[in-house]
Protein backbone atom coordinates (compact mmCIF):
# COMPACT_ATOMS: atom_id res chain seq x y z
CA UNK A 1 0.00 0.00 0.00
CA UNK A 2 1.62 3.31 -1.09
CA UNK A 3 0.39 5.15 2.22
CA UNK A 4 1.75 2.16 4.72
CA UNK A 5 4.82 0.97 2.19
CA UNK A 6 7.30 1.75 4.99
CA UNK A 7 5.45 -1.20 7.29
CA UNK A 8 6.01 -3.58 3.99
CA UNK A 9 7.97 -6.33 5.43
CA UNK A 10 8.09 -5.68 8.82
CA UNK A 11 6.35 -8.15 11.82
CA UNK A 12 3.01 -8.20 12.62
CA UNK A 13 3.15 -6.45 15.97
CA UNK A 14 4.86 -3.29 14.08
CA UNK A 15 1.81 -3.27 11.80
CA UNK A 16 -0.87 -3.89 14.13
CA UNK A 17 1.05 -1.54 16.48
CA UNK A 18 1.65 1.20 13.68
CA UNK A 19 -2.03 1.27 12.56
CA UNK A 20 -3.16 1.18 16.06
CA UNK A 21 -1.16 4.29 17.10
CA UNK A 22 -2.67 5.86 13.65
CA UNK A 23 -6.33 5.26 14.61
CA UNK A 24 -5.70 6.40 17.70
CA UNK A 25 -4.49 10.00 16.61
CA UNK A 26 -7.04 9.90 13.64
CA UNK A 27 -10.37 9.34 15.59
CA UNK A 28 -10.06 11.48 18.26
CA UNK A 29 -8.41 14.43 15.85
CA UNK A 30 -11.79 14.11 13.84
CA UNK A 31 -14.15 13.97 17.11
CA UNK A 32 -12.43 17.20 18.14
CA UNK A 33 -13.08 19.16 14.78
CA UNK A 34 -16.59 17.83 15.00
CA UNK A 35 -16.72 19.40 18.56
CA UNK A 36 -15.49 22.40 17.93
CA UNK A 37 -18.08 22.71 14.85
CA UNK A 38 -20.67 21.85 17.14
CA UNK A 39 -20.03 24.02 19.79
CA UNK A 40 -20.54 26.83 17.22
CA UNK A 41 -23.66 25.55 15.96
CA UNK A 42 -25.19 24.71 20.04
CA UNK A 43 -24.17 28.27 20.50
CA UNK A 44 -25.97 29.89 17.42
CA UNK A 45 -29.50 30.13 16.01
CA UNK A 46 -30.27 26.58 15.40
CA UNK A 47 -28.62 25.49 18.88
CA UNK A 48 -31.32 28.00 20.34
CA UNK A 49 -34.08 26.58 18.14
CA UNK A 50 -33.38 22.97 18.54
CA UNK A 51 -33.04 23.36 22.61
CA UNK A 52 -34.51 20.35 24.42
CA UNK A 53 -34.54 18.43 21.52
CA UNK A 54 -30.66 18.53 20.88
CA UNK A 55 -30.45 17.61 24.89
CA UNK A 56 -32.37 14.68 24.24
CA UNK A 57 -30.14 13.93 21.22
CA UNK A 58 -27.10 14.45 23.20
CA UNK A 59 -28.36 11.88 26.15
CA UNK A 60 -29.10 8.99 23.69
CA UNK A 61 -25.43 9.51 22.02
CA UNK A 62 -24.02 9.21 25.87
CA UNK A 63 -26.34 6.15 26.12
CA UNK A 64 -25.94 4.58 22.94
CA UNK A 65 -23.80 6.35 20.61
CA UNK A 66 -20.44 3.89 22.33
CA UNK A 67 -21.41 0.84 20.08
CA UNK A 68 -21.66 2.75 16.81
CA UNK A 69 -18.26 4.06 17.39
CA UNK A 70 -17.07 0.75 17.48
CA UNK A 71 -18.87 -0.83 14.41
CA UNK A 72 -18.42 2.60 12.51
CA UNK A 73 -14.84 0.86 11.99
CA UNK A 74 -16.17 -1.90 10.29
CA UNK A 75 -17.79 0.34 7.45
CA UNK A 76 -15.86 1.53 4.70
CA UNK A 77 -16.43 5.62 4.66
CA UNK A 78 -19.13 5.64 7.90
CA UNK A 79 -15.84 6.02 10.40
CA UNK A 80 -15.44 10.08 9.69
CA UNK A 81 -18.57 10.74 9.98
CA UNK A 82 -19.55 8.91 12.75
CA UNK A 83 -16.43 10.02 14.79
CA UNK A 84 -17.56 13.80 13.50
CA UNK A 85 -20.98 13.47 14.65
CA UNK A 86 -19.78 12.13 17.78
CA UNK A 87 -17.68 15.23 18.01
CA UNK A 88 -20.65 17.41 16.98
CA UNK A 89 -22.83 16.42 19.76
CA UNK A 90 -20.70 15.96 22.25
CA UNK A 91 -20.41 12.98 23.04
CA UNK A 92 -18.70 12.02 26.73
CA UNK A 93 -15.13 12.21 25.87
CA UNK A 94 -13.72 8.99 27.78
CA UNK A 95 -16.89 6.60 26.82
CA UNK A 96 -15.73 7.98 22.96
CA UNK A 97 -12.34 7.27 23.58
CA UNK A 98 -13.38 3.97 24.84
CA UNK A 99 -15.61 2.89 22.28
CA UNK A 100 -12.73 4.30 19.91
CA UNK A 101 -9.89 1.87 21.18
CA UNK A 102 -12.28 -1.03 20.78
CA UNK A 103 -12.51 -0.16 17.18
CA UNK A 104 -9.13 0.86 16.66
CA UNK A 105 -8.24 -2.74 18.41
CA UNK A 106 -10.51 -4.59 15.49
CA UNK A 107 -9.30 -2.13 12.68
CA UNK A 108 -5.65 -2.52 12.90
CA UNK A 109 -6.19 -6.22 13.00
CA UNK A 110 -8.52 -6.12 10.29
CA UNK A 111 -6.78 -4.03 8.01
CA UNK A 112 -3.01 -5.45 9.26
CA UNK A 113 -3.95 -8.43 7.93
CA UNK A 114 -6.80 -9.37 5.66
CA UNK A 115 -7.54 -5.20 3.97
CA UNK A 116 -3.88 -4.68 3.62
CA UNK A 117 -3.57 -8.03 1.96
CA UNK A 118 -6.12 -7.77 -0.76
CA UNK A 119 -5.71 -4.47 -1.35
CA UNK A 120 -2.00 -4.43 -1.86
CA UNK A 121 -2.42 -8.05 -3.99
CA UNK A 122 -4.66 -5.84 -6.01
CA UNK A 123 -2.09 -2.65 -6.47
CA UNK A 124 0.21 -5.34 -7.52
CA UNK A 125 -1.91 -6.82 -9.87
CA UNK A 126 -2.88 -3.79 -11.06
CA UNK A 127 0.81 -2.38 -12.19
CA UNK A 128 1.30 -5.66 -13.45
CA UNK A 129 -1.71 -5.75 -16.13
CA UNK A 130 -4.76 -3.16 -15.28
CA UNK A 131 -6.79 -4.44 -17.19
CA UNK A 132 -6.79 -8.03 -14.99
CA UNK A 133 -7.06 -5.60 -12.10
CA UNK A 134 -10.36 -3.99 -13.41
CA UNK A 135 -11.37 -7.71 -14.29
CA UNK A 136 -11.21 -8.69 -10.67
CA UNK A 137 -12.47 -5.69 -9.47
CA UNK A 138 -15.67 -5.80 -11.82
CA UNK A 139 -16.26 -9.63 -11.25
CA UNK A 140 -15.61 -8.71 -7.62
CA UNK A 141 -18.90 -6.10 -7.37
CA UNK A 142 -20.89 -8.02 -9.19
CA UNK A 143 -20.45 -10.92 -7.01
CA UNK A 144 -21.38 -8.75 -3.68
CA UNK A 145 -24.73 -7.56 -6.12
CA UNK A 146 -25.58 -10.77 -7.12
CA UNK A 147 -25.37 -11.69 -2.91
CA UNK A 148 -27.14 -8.53 -2.19
CA UNK A 149 -30.01 -8.82 -4.64
CA UNK A 150 -30.12 -12.64 -3.77
CA UNK A 151 -30.80 -11.91 0.13
CA UNK A 152 -33.54 -8.76 -0.40
CA UNK A 153 -35.07 -11.64 -1.84
CA UNK A 154 -34.89 -14.15 0.13
CA UNK A 155 -36.02 -11.93 2.93
CA UNK A 156 -38.76 -10.39 0.63
CA UNK A 157 -40.10 -13.96 -0.18
CA UNK A 158 -40.00 -14.69 3.47
CA UNK A 159 -42.12 -11.82 4.05
CA UNK A 160 -44.62 -12.83 1.30
CA UNK A 161 -44.71 -15.91 3.50
CA UNK A 162 -45.75 -14.52 6.47
CA UNK A 163 -48.10 -11.68 5.01
CA UNK A 164 -50.69 -14.28 3.73
CA UNK A 165 -51.01 -16.31 6.68
CA UNK A 166 -51.92 -13.21 8.92
CA UNK A 167 -54.20 -12.36 5.65
CA UNK A 168 -55.55 -15.82 5.50
CA UNK A 169 -56.39 -15.62 9.55
CA UNK A 170 -58.04 -12.43 9.02
CA UNK A 171 -60.48 -13.18 5.88
CA UNK A 172 -61.79 -16.44 7.75
CA UNK A 173 -63.70 -14.86 10.34
CA UNK A 174 -65.19 -12.80 8.14
CA UNK A 175 -66.08 -15.44 5.37
CA UNK A 176 -67.75 -17.44 8.03
CA UNK A 177 -70.13 -14.63 9.37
Amino acid sequence: MPQFAFLEGQPFWVVYVTLLVVILLRAPATYLLGRGIGAGVNRGRIGARLGPRLDAAKARIDRYGAPVVTLGFFTVGMQTAINFSAGAVRMRFPVYFAAVFVGGLAWAGLWGTVISGLVGTWLVLFLNSPWTAMGVAVLALLVVTVLVLRHRRQRAGADEDDAPASAREEQAPAEAA
